[in-house]
């Protein structure tokens, strides 16, 4: 009971580890974008996804993943009665975060307008705004797999402590088999690695207290 109480402390909101976050998060996409044309001429598997663990890896990257991990949570936690309010917010912040996550990539991708790699054969290009207008298919950054994945990894982290390298694991992986793939720059996987950790960071900070 104790350690997973340590898992969504109820400590007040430090601004100050938000900024940093953020910082961290644009200069490892600065330092990406060095990389990117690289990345892509070198590290290279176009049957990723059709080997079993890049299929694993992928679907962390879907919501409906987190859907069935947090139902998977409700259910056991809620078992004893006494428990299920807060299994029930337990399982909300864990969809909750991976939901946010898929949102903000795809209001990202708007802003951004970014295309995908293998549209420009590894360099950038860039959507004119009155193209599709409002459509994110073909625009990659951030990556909406790597966002969703690692929001939900954040989430999972705060919740159960002990079991953080699991997700953050799964989570990377996802990213990197969206590089392989050359669906995505490291560049659009790194900003979204970072932005996915604050969301949960954000979430986790609104309701904390309700998770206890």
């Amino acid at each position: 009971m104790n350690g997973e109480r340590v898992g969504l402390a109820a400590d007040p909101f430090r601004p100050a580890v938000l900024w940093r976050a953020l910082g961290i998060t644009l200069l490892g996409t600065l330092l990406a974008l060095l990389v990117d044309k690289w990345a892509y001429d070198t590290l290279h598997d176009p049957k990723v996804y059709e080997r079993d663990w890049g299929r694993l890896l992928r679907v962390m990257g879907f919501l409906g993943t987190w859907v069935a991990l947090a139902i998977a949570i409700a259910l056991q936690e809620g078992s004893v009665v006494q428990r299920r309010p807060r299994a029930t917010r337990r399982a909300w912040l864990l969809v909750g975060a991976a939901a946010a996550g898929g949102v903000l990539a795809e209001l990202g991708k708007l802003l951004i307008r970014r295309e995908r790699p293998a549209v420009h054969d590894g360099l950038y290009g860039f959507r004119d705004v009155t193209d599709r207008m409002w459509s994110t298919s073909g625009l990659a950054m951030p990556s909406s797999h790597t966002l969703v994945a690692f929001a939900g990894a954040a989430m999972l982290a705060r919740l159960y402590p002990r079991a953080r390298w699991v997700g953050y694991v799964l989570a990377t992986g996802c990213a990197v088999s969206r590089v392989l793939a050359r669906a995505h720059f490291v560049s659009d996987v790194v900003l979204a690695a970072g932005l996915g950790w604050v969301v949960a960071f954000l979430l986790a900070k609104r309701w904390s207290s309700q998770a206890e």
